[in-house]
């Protein structure tokens, strides 16, 4: 019995290019952390730990079950990026040499009482207004508990990606003036891939980098998409001038038009406000979406490309079809695409030659 099926097809080979890449803009004593949280943005964990080790100085991740599996296949240093809420997790963590942020009065109450100051990462609030200490009450912990102790200072940029934001300049000022105010032995981390990308003078001791890695940083072209979404064509049909397409009626035919439905829909992880008028590509054709997405299927204007059958492939991004045109194009971002892909989706992980 054989079954047709949309394909997720994720290439380690473009993961270590853009790394490369990346590395190749740090400070020659930046150490580069790859940011490989919630299933390495939908890449698949282990797979990506085993390709990049030898490129990376660390691993950082958010959920401890995470941190376990890369323990088991790397020694390399594994920071959770939020901490522990807890002692039973703060136990976990020693035991299995786990880097910590810390960043709130309740966290630094369960460092304290478990006396255990290795490998800390004390997160302070430059601007993001999300996690970390605000700087007076983080000064205080640090007179009263880590004047002696080394520790990595870190804090995260809010536009990074955006040059003209004065936010940036102002983060990176408050930044570096508390870390002006700590002993030397202190490192520090701010950067991500926008500043990597954009001010790799600010890279510090630790770029952490995430979404540079798997190619999903709007602006550049030198970063590839690392994955392909595709799903085969299983229908084609032809439409009149004045014809309606989908649910709703969205998509209304202003001339003589030919449509493919496309194997792959919002039950899949395509998100069902997908445009009409985005980008797919058909045997290395620019195609469109053209009418509402549904569970199951996505129709697509395949009126301008001769040669087109059922069985095509039909990418929604691929290396030569970037996540981020489909991102940018539908006010969407390229993490959401990567890790809404759902399970019924075949995962195909290529091997390194």
């Amino acid at each position: 019995m054989t079954s047709i099926n949309s394909e997720l097809v994720i290439d380690p080979k473009i993961f270590r290019d853009n790394i490369s890449f990346l590395k190749n803009k740090l400070n020659n004593s930046s150490k580069f952390m790859a940011v490989i949280k919630s299933d390495a943005y939908g890449h698949h964990l282990e797979h990506i730990v085993k390709d990049i080790e030898d490129l990376s100085d660390g691993f950082g991740v958010v959920r401890i079950d995470e941190a376990l599996k890369i323990r088991e296949l790397s020694n390399k240093k594994i920071l959770l990026m939020q901490g522990v809420y807890s002692k039973e997790d703060l136990d976990i963590s020693i035991q299995n040499k786990f880097d910590l942020v810390v960043h709130n009065l309740d966290q630094f109450q369960i460092i304290k009482e478990g006396n255990h100051y290795e490998g800390l990462w004390l997160k302070i609030n430059t601007g993001m207004n999300r996690l970390g200490f605000g700087i007076d009450e983080f000064l205080k912990i640090y007179e009263e508990y880590l004047f002696d102790k080394k520790f990595t200072l870190m804090s995260h940029l809010a536009s990074s990606n955006d040059t003209s934001n004065p936010s940036n300049e102002n983060q990176f000022k408050i930044f570096e003036d508390i870390s002006s105010r700590l002993h030397n032995s202190i490192e520090r981390s701010i950067a991500n891939t926008g500043c990597i990308m954009n001010y790799s003078n600010k890279t510090f001791d630790w770029a952490r980098c995430g979404i540079g890695i798997y190619g999903g940083y709007i602006g550049n072209h030198d970063l590839k998409t690392a994955m392909t979404l595709r799903s085969p064509i299983v229908n084609i049909r032809n439409i009149n001038k004045g014809d309606q397409v989908g649910y709703d009626g969205r998509a209304v035919a202003k001339k003589d038009m030919k449509i493919a439905s496309v194997y792959l829909g919002y039950a899949d992880g395509l998100p069902v406000n997908v445009k009409d008028g985005t980008s797919v590509m058909i045997n290395n054709e620019i195609a469109s979406v053209f009418g509402k997405v549904s569970m199951d299927l996505t129709t697509i204007d395949v009126s301008n490309i001769a040669k087109c059958s059922v069985g095509d492939w039909c990418e929604f991004f691929s290396p030569e079809l970037p996540i981020t045109n489909i991102a940018s194009s539908n006010d969407l971002i390229s993490y959401y695409l990567m890790t809404s892909v759902k399970s019924r989706v075949k995962k195909i992980y290529k091997t390194l030659d």
